[in-house]
């Protein structure tokens, strides 16, 4: 199954990726402003580290609860305009976080951020599988998602930077015009189904969504990820406070530090993930799922010990090399959710996926380090994700027993289609 090259040219698939990439660089940036600046919210607010997590814990909630919806509307309307309105709605809500004078102003902003990134991030990987090849989907989405760790960096870098200079709201409201500006080419930018495949149906059926329940290899490979992103999440929020509090480094300090290391690690994780991706997916239905698998595994043993050394450099390298081996997974677990989905089902598929590993990856586990971090202290806490980086490892081994067979039922299903 190909995209619909006569539609569009090269070079228009091309700009397509870049200006999505765009707006998911600013959609990460956004997310890790937040986390940047942490210790300055505490200390403004005077908060419980529970009640600090929540804040990232609330965005992740409307987030996914806002997903399923975005999916099914997907498929009555153009994802583009979807993707417009969440990109401006996510900008206009990070203004008001900038602004918020106390707590719940702030916990208020932020939940709003959250349904506008929902909409982006929903129809966004269904229109890139639109314009390029089954062949080169692990690299189109690698390139993609490789706004995770640079997005992820300078949300570390010009939050902790300008929150250690100016103060956390200008931090927020630096980042929100960049988003402001990119809604006019998002506005002009062409849905490659021009008409086609667009349901005429106006009702939400819950059975649309009870259909993908079917599909194993979607179940399972989301699951891996809903660990992986357990992991992730808990250590980006926490990772930063984490150097401040254990290491004595100021919020300028630590954030540039992670920033540094996120970044590194993510672009060569994820491009190296993308490419072995593809390789091994030549050979076999389990590439993808066994580079990530893999990565995984090599992953817990570094993070552990990045964890717990009392070295800042010896944490420097470990926290590097658990990073690279989880980003491997980052465009191949994406590829697989496009695989074993029918073209008419891939928005609606992302949507489950976004709503099941953030209900039980991000949404939760800042607040449960939190919890766990006012109990045992969080050094300890966080130790708590190398479990969930390992079932990570576990979910996308199984999945392997499944993913041909699925494979194949996508595809018969885009030829009846």
């Amino acid at each position: 199954m190909t995209p619909y090259p006569s539609l569009q040219s090269k070079n228009y698939s091309i700009y397509v990726l870049a200006l999505l990439f765009a707006a998911n660089l600013l959609n990460y940036i956004d997310r890790q402003v937040l986390y940047a600046v942490f210790p300055l919210i505490k200390k403004a607010f005077q908060l419980s580290d529970t009640a600090l997590g929540l804040l990232g814990s609330a965005f992740m909630v409307c987030y996914m609860v806002s997903a399923p919806f975005f999916g099914w509307k997907a498929a009555t309307t153009s994802r583009t305009r979807l993707a417009f309105w969440g990109l401006l709605m996510w900008s206009v809500s990070t203004i008001f976080s900038g602004l918020a004078p106390n707590y719940s102003s702030l916990l208020g902003a932020r939940t709003l951020v959250g349904v506008g990134e929902a909409s982006f991030s929903t129809v966004s990987p269904a229109i890139l599988s639109d314009y390029f090849v089954e062949e080169r989907r692990g690299r189109i989405l690698s390139y993609f998602y490789l706004a995770i760790p640079v997005g992820s960096a300078l949300g570390y870098l010009l939050g902790g930077i300008v929150g250690q200079n100016l103060g956390w709201h200008m931090a927020f409201l630096m980042v929100a015009g960049p988003g402001l500006i990119l809604t006019i080419p998002f506005w002009f930018l062409a849905d490659p189904r021009h008409g086609r495949r667009i349901s005429k149906r106006k009702t939400w059926q819950v059975s649309d969504y009870l259909g993908l329940l079917r599909n194993r290899s979607l179940v399972i490979n989301t699951l891996a990820m809903a660990a992986m992103t357990f992991a992730l999440g808990g250590l980006a929020q926490w990772i930063p406070t984490f150097l401040h509090r254990l290491h004595n480094l100021d919020v300028a300090q630590a954030n540039t530090l992670v920033g540094g290391i996120t970044v590194l690690a993510g672009i060569t994780g994820t491009l190296c993930g993308g490419w072995l991706g593809d390789r091994w997916q030549q050979n076999s239905p389990k590439g993808y799922l066994l580079v990530s698998a893999w990565g995984f595994v090599l992953s817990v043993p570094f993070t552990i010990y990045a964890l717990v050394t009392a070295s800042l450099e010896t944490l420097i390298v470990a926290m590097f090399i658990a990073e690279f081996f989880l980003f491997l997974s980052t465009g191949p677990l994406n590829a697989v959710i496009v695989n074993v989905t029918a073209p008419t089902m891939r928005a609606m598929a992302f949507a489950v996926n976004i709503f099941v590993i953030h209900s039980l990856g991000d949404a939760i586990s800042p607040t449960i380090i939190g919890w766990f971090s006012d109990i045992w202290g969080l050094r300890a806490a966080l130790l708590t994700t190398a479990i969930a980086i390992t079932l990570a490892a576990g979910f996308s081994f199984i999945c392997g027993f499944f993913i041909g067979e699925d494979m194949t039922k996508a595809r018969e299903s885009s030829r009846l289609g």
